[in-house]
């Protein structure tokens, strides 16, 4: 059992939580993830390492409240406890050798993209932050992306925060104005990344692309993450979760990804329908 020490409403749907796990702490990276169930009976989800505090033992996770595990999640406050907290998992980001990196961030991704933002910048590594948000109301971790970059690009799709436009447009600007990147870090919705690498495939820029947002199981067992890497199979979960991001095939990556999608709505229905019937009856 694993105590909540602090929960931050983020934005409308995105949560942060910092849980008591020392054993997790000591080791997690960034780019790692863990696996939780809020319950005995809860199924197991994959949440990516937001930030850690080994000295007070604490990992912090941000998640969006998309599906019935995320419902229940969210409802449990501080003090509660999380019934498994596993990890870390999954392979941590290479930093080494890294002088100057663009990270780019989109929407509740931006929760992965810190930490390895934070750990360049500690390294002191030239890091350049473009991170982009449908609008104002969004925004999370505008703060700590400022602490965490040499320079930070704010991008919304209707230009309520920062600049009009896509990270992509961004990113471009910066590569035609003579910015040299040793590499791109993407982490986001699968159709940024996608152009994302896109773009830096034009430019020669080696990308990495994170493929946490497919996982399910985080085990391998489930085959949920599987994904096509350099006409390779692989798993995100236990070969990645980060790839060279000019061989993914990810048309085929958001194909599957709409496989469990009514599925899992259905899913979040029920849990949102039992939670209102406990509040009306309280």
């Amino acid at each position: 059992m694993n105590r909540i020490l602090r929960k931050k409403v983020l934005n409308p749907t995105v949560t942060l939580m910092e849980v008591e796990a020392p054993l997790v702490a000591k080791k997690a990276e960034p780019g790692q993830f863990i696996i939780l169930r809020v319950d005995s009976d809860g199924e197991r989800i994959p949440l990516t390492v937001a930030d850690f505090d080994r000295e007070k033992g604490s990992v912090t996770i941000i998640f969006q409240v998309v599906g019935a595990t995320t419902e229940k999640l969210n409802h449990l406050e501080e003090g509660d406890f999380i019934h498994d907290f596993v990890g870390p998992l999954g392979r941590a980001t290479h930093t080494d050798g890294l002088k100057k990196v663009a990270v780019v961030g989109g929407g509740v991704g931006c929760a992965i993209a810190y930490p390895v933002a934070k750990k360049l910048h500690q390294m002191g590594c030239e890091v350049h932050a473009i991170v982009g948000f449908r609008n104002r109301d969004l925004v999370i971790l505008e703060d700590e992306f400022a602490s965490a970059s040499t320079r930070l690009v704010r991008m919304s799709d209707d230009g309520s925060w920062g600049e009009k436009g896509l990270v992509t447009d961004a990113l471009k600007k910066l590569i035609e104005s003579g910015e040299e990147y040793d590499e791109v870090i993407t982490i986001g919705p699968l159709i940024m990344m996608k152009f994302v690498c896109m773009l830096t495939k034009q430019y020669g820029i080696k990308t990495v692309a994170s493929m946490n947002p497919i996982m399910i199981d985080g085990t391998g067992m489930c085959g949920g993450c599987r994904l096509t890497v350099g006409g390779e199979t692989k798993f995100a979960c236990v070969d990645g979760p980060e790839f060279d991001g000019h061989l993914i095939d990810f048309d085929e990556a958001m194909a599957r990804g709409a496989t469990y999608r009514d599925f899992e709505r259905h899913a979040y229905e029920a849990a949102c329908n039992l939670f209102k019937g406990v509040e009306n009856h309280a």
